[in-house]
């Protein structure tokens, strides 16, 4: 009977630990880490959707909280998307003068500069998507924006120039933006070409190409 008991007995459930039911929203953070969710959710709404097909809903949605916190932090989608675009300039600012400040030795300061450009852009391809390829990319807040980072770029850029080659302050300033461009359209297409040409080959080729044509300029002895 013992048995018979035993064997009609319903098996006994596991305990599962509880998960997060649909559209819950997440726990309470700090201000600077809630700030830093938002705006990674709102860079995947805006390269999947662009600027004018992204909704504030969405956004939300996506970073798992409600829109008056969403609204908290960013009271519109504009001012939303310009923290997002300040954000990724300064990084990318950042990475660029640095490399260019890792040597004193010219050849080495134009491949660590392309090589860093290139990185950029296979470390966060969305990121660039949403600062270079925008469909915001002509309102006068955002072209200014791009406009100080591709100044500050060329700028620092030309001042190597300068003082290496002792080209007049315009001549110079030309000359980095030149090097400037070609760092940022050649990388933008290796991105199209979803990893058919390896980086360190891709990156290598415009290096050669840019040192090539800027150490033939005269130095002063």
């Amino acid at each position: 009977m013992v048995h018979e008991a035993r064997a009609n007995r319903p098996p006994a459930v596991e305990p599962q630990t509880p998960s997060r039911p649909a559209g819950q929203r997440s726990a309470r953070l700090p201000r600077d880490e809630r700030r830093a969710q938002l705006l990674m959710a709102a860079q995947e709404v805006f390269v999947a959707n662009g600027y004018h097909g992204a909704a504030m809903d969405e956004i939300a949605e996506t970073a798992h909280v409600s829109k008056p916190v969403l609204y908290q932090h960013f009271p519109s989608k504009r001012e939303l998307y310009l923290a997002l675009l300040e954000s990724h300039l300064a990084s990318l600012t950042d990475l660029m003068l640095g490399a260019l400040n890792s040597t004193t030795d010219n050849d080495e300061r134009v491949q660590a500069v392309m090589r860093a450009y290139f990185q950029f852009i296979a470390n966060d391809d969305q990121a660039h998507r949403l600062v270079f390829e925008s469909d915001l990319i002509n309102d006068p807040d955002v072209s200014a924006r791009l406009e100080t980072f591709n100044r500050t770029f060329a700028d620092a850029i030309a001042r190597v120039i300068a003082e290496d080659t002792k080209l007049p302050h315009l001549e110079a300033q030309l000359l980095g933006r030149g090097l400037a461009g070609m760092a940022q359209v050649s990388a933008r297409y290796w991105l199209e070409t979803d990893g058919n040409l390896d980086l360190d080959v891709a990156s290598d080729l415009i290096y050669r190409l840019a040192w090539r044509g800027i150490s033939r300029f005269p130095k002063e002895s």
